[in-house]
């Protein structure tokens, strides 16, 4: 019953898809930015609806699982980008529809008159989103395994997905995702809701019950102490993620701000997101329920899901595992629109419109495929990669930030200088020497070590600068 309720579901996320666009897309702006015609209640799905992938569908509550209230990082991190991208997101806007930016790469080729820094941007985005996206699809063979039991059903499941996903992508680019969102949402919101009344009653008779017992059995889970996820990772995870969610680092997420109607429509809903993003709550208080039931040393991503399966009836079990599918098509969708228009636009550089258009469209079927394949055969493969995805990313935040000024105060090189020491330092700091550093996030130190290196290179530049000008005016050094 399961297995048909979750086949049904990714069947029905791929019609609601299709039905985004009633005909295929003609052109790359259309395709991904939707026109630029989204309004307030589209833009609220379209851009809420990222933060909510199979990540923090189960993995916060594997999070709650494992590390307790050191879960809860995740809680201010997204209302403070909100309140950033408040008073940036009306500039962001408009350069966009003013300079024709349907990328992060456009972006910053255009601000710092550089084709190159739009090319390195548009692969780091690309090698930092891929392992995103497959955790994507790998969670959603993951979710379908966990429930049956039977690895064969996961990797269906992944196959079916994967290939929907692709299609209406295909036919309906951004429209197609913010279609998808909508059914997202809204199941996931009823599911959540039904989780939080009825696992805390059926394992300890309500919420407060579940942390009465906590505090009496597992008090250690109530407060951040010593350890992998301590107070300094806490402040320093929460400030990278916030970091990188307001300055706009990851590029899938490029798309769908551009796609609003005008500003308004984007300040109205940073007002309120922050709010909705509350949720994030839901699955967290699951975790701690299972902490009283599921054996130490479980895997943490199956927690939600198991709980769901002795607490409710096989029918709205199979709901539930709708809902997580949905957190997983539905994100993979926007990431590869992401990953395609970058490559397109930024990196595979074709003059021709219609020959990018398909570019654009190879893109999303190779890195579906490949995520796909290393997935179900080599699972291990990008899993390192994922490691960077924010702590790489938010590299980019230095040249952004000073992108979105009137009058960009720097040239293109110092910008390179630091983004390349800041990647240097962070791939040293996750792969070779991973205990130098502590508990602190390694993309705070690299983001460190980024700035440092930049205002350097900007000063030299500057002298340089001044040196060769007096030097032309003929006037005494």
């Amino acid at each position: 019953m399961i297995l048909a309720f979750t086949l049904a579901g990714i069947v029905l996320i791929g019609v609601l898809g299709f039905v985004g666009r009633r005909r295929p897309a003609a052109d790359l702006a259309e395709w991904t930015v939707g026109g630029r015609k989204f309004g307030a209640l589209t833009m609220w799905f379209l851009q809420a609806g990222e933060v909510f992938t199979t990540f923090t569908f189960l993995g916060m509550a594997g999070l709650a699982f494992s590390g307790g209230v050191a879960a809860m990082y995740a809680l201010p991190y997204v209302p403070i980008a909100y309140v950033v991208l408040f008073f940036l997101a009306k500039r962001i806007w408009r350069m966009g529809k003013e300079r024709g930016y349907l990328t992060q790469g456009d972006f910053l080729e255009d601000r710092y008159s550089s084709r190159a820094l739009g090319t390195v941007s548009a692969i780091l985005g690309v090698v930092f989103v891929l392992p995103y996206l497959q955790l994507q699809i790998t969670g959603l063979g993951l979710i379908v395994r966990l429930v049956t039991g039977d690895r064969a059903s996961g990797t269906l499941s992944m196959i079916a997905g994967s290939v929907l996903v692709v299609a209406f992508v295909l036919w309906a680019g951004l429209r197609g995702v913010a279609a998808t969102s909508y059914f997202k949402d809204a199941i996931m919101l009823v599911v959540l809701v039904v989780l939080i009344i009825a696992v805390p009653a059926h394992f300890a008779g309500g919420v407060s019950g579940v942390f009465h017992k906590i505090d009496q059995l597992h008090p250690e889970k109530l407060f951040v102490h010593a350890g992998a996820n301590d107070h300094t990772w806490f402040i320093t995870s929460m400030l990278v993620s916030a970091i990188g969610v307001g300055l706009m680092t990851l590029p899938h997420t490029w798309p769908a701000l551009m796609s609003a109607r005008d500003p308004k429509v984007l300040r109205r809903n940073y007002t309120w997101m922050p709010v909705y993003e509350l949720c994030l709550l839901l699955p967290m208080i699951i975790g701690f329920a299972a902490i009283l039931v599921v054996p130490k040393g479980s895997d943490p991503n199956g927690v939600l899901l198991t709980l769901s399966k002795d607490a409710l009836p096989g029918w709205v079990t199979g709901l539930v595992v709708v809902a997580a599918t949905a957190t997983a098509m539905v994100p993979a969708a926007g990431i590869l629109i992401g990953i395609s228009s970058l490559v397109a636009r930024n990196i595979a550089r074709v003059r021709s419109e219609r020959t990018q258009f398909w570019i654009n469209h190879g893109t999303v079927v190779l890195a579906s495929a490949l995520a796909l394949v290393l997935g179900i055969f080599r699972p291990d493969l990008l899993a390192n990669l994922l490691l960077l995805t924010y702590s790489g990313s938010v590299q980019l935040a230095p040249a952004n930030l000073l992108g979105f000024l009137k009058k960009v105060p720097v040239g293109k090189a110092p910008v390179f200088a630091g983004l390349l020491a800041g990647e240097v330092v962070v791939i040293w700091l996750t792969f070779v020497d991973t205990k130098l550093v502590g508990t602190v996030n390694v993309g705070l130190v690299g983001l460190a070590v980024n700035v440092v290196v930049l205002a350097i290179a900007a000063a030299i530049e500057r002298a340089v600068t001044r040196s060769g000008d007096v030097v032309r005016t003929g006037e005494p050094v």
